[in-house]
């Protein structure tokens, strides 16, 4: 669940006011749910701060427009949400609304919490009602004029928000609607992975076609392109592995898809898991269009080969063909090729970390190469790793090097 935050625009925390008559407790079952939804919504990953208490929000999430900050939804009554009741939550999740009716940044994704059940969402509040109260206030947004203000919110929304839950579809079957409840609604898929406009909005027409992650410098694949991450193709069990695990034949995840599993997707039901799986294999597929390979001097792929004799062989083997259950292989690997280097960069600058889970409890790792190579050592092997063992892709430039390395 990324971040609610109550902040006007000038960044005076939400008034809290008196606090609403007190509710029953919930039942012990309907916590349990809470709990189970809160992990699918991913919550705590965006209210969470480093080293923070669990849900006590205060984690700065970068956008193109300044920095928004998530807000504590543990039930502390001065700060958090204790004197919210599920109604307030419900507004919050399905209109966009604060408890005293202002509009929510968009950076909480509302857009798809519309979609939420008012049964699934009362089962959130009661969750985050039993949490321990932490006492953290707000941190005010960051955000460039106008993007903080209530009217430029106000004309956001009417440009590109219409609360509303989703509309079944009974031809397609019990299991394909769970999933796509899941997927558009409380997994919120479509927040990375689907690209947006230059007011931050999804794109219509374009829904979980891939796109570059604002502020964070990752590259969120297309979930309808079996070229990128789609998974039509595949057996469902391994859709339903990787999501699980984050590992499957051929794949496993890294970057901010490796916390979404971590913290959220390996604690999915069986037949939530299979849900999602089945609903993604689904997707009306679209074939990309791969700009063509060559171009790469000799020189280039030569010095490649010795950087990834040197550093790369031991792991993923002389052949690229990796090592079962423990490195992925690079011959073939679909992240290999990717048209948008972005991803490749960061792992080999920052190295790539699978996340440990029920299981593959010990993942192995990356280690970063910022230290250990230059800008044109990092180009030439990842320009190498991609034209060896029958791949073929465009090179990786110096330039698009010392470009990831400046970002950090």
């Amino acid at each position: 669940m990324a971040a609610v935050q109550a902040v006007a625009a000038g960044g005076v925390p939400d008034a809290q006011g008196d606090a609403p008559p007190l509710a029953a407790p919930a039942a012990p079952e309907q916590v349990a749910r809470g709990a189970y939804l809160a992990r699918v919504g991913g919550c705590a990953g965006c209210h969470t701060a480093p080293g923070g208490a669990a849900y006590a929000g205060g984690r700065g999430i970068e956008t193109p427009f300044g920095t928004v900050y998530s807000s504590n939804l543990t039930p502390d009554p001065a700060t958090g949400l204790g004197r919210w009741s599920a109604d307030d939550f419900w507004r919050a999740l399905h209109h966009g609304r604060s408890r005293d009716g202002r509009l929510l940044n968009p950076a909480f994704p509302y857009t798809s919490y519309t979609r939420v059940t008012r049964e699934d969402a009362d089962a959130l509040h009661a969750y985050l009602r039993s949490l321990p109260a932490v006492a953290r206030p707000p941190v005010p947004h960051a955000l460039r004029f106008p993007f903080g203000t209530q009217a430029a919110l106000a004309v956001w929304r009417a440009l590109y928000f219409r609360p509303g839950p989703l509309a079944a579809e009974p031809a397609r079957g019990a299991e394909w609607n769970r999933g796509a409840y899941l997927v558009n609604g409380l997994g919120h898929c479509g927040a990375c992975h689907t690209p947006r406009n230059a007011l931050g909005a999804e794109r219509k027409g374009q829904a979980l076609a891939g796109g570059r992650m604002a502020g964070q410098g990752w590259y969120a694949p297309a979930l309808d392109d079996p070229a990128e991450a789609g998974v039509a193709p595949w057996p469902l069990e391994d859709a339903v592995a990787l999501l699980r695990t984050g590992v499957a034949p051929g794949a496993a995840v890294s970057g901010p898809m490796a916390e979404v599993v971590f913290r959220g997707t390996q604690y999915l039901s069986l037949a939530d898991a299979r849900a999602i799986a089945a609903y993604l294999r689904a997707l009306p597929q679209r074939m990309s269009t791969a700009p063509p390979a060559g171009g790469v001097a000799s020189s280039t792929l030569a010095r490649g080969a010795k950087v990834y004799e040197r550093h790369c062989a031991a792991c993923h083997g002389e052949q690229g063909q990796g090592e079962p259950g423990g490195f992925p292989p690079l011959a073939g690997n679909r992240a290999v090729l990717l048209a948008d280097t972005t991803n490749l960069l960061r792992v080999v600058l920052q190295g790539g970390y699978l996340p440990a889970t029920a299981g593959n409890p010990r993942p192995h790792g990356m280690p970063p190469f910022r230290q250990v190579l230059g800008d044109e050592d990092v180009a030439a092997v990842l320009s190498f790793v991609r034209n060896a063992w029958g791949n073929q892709a465009p090179g990786v430039g110096t330039i698009d090097a010392y470009r990831a390395r400046e970002r950090r």
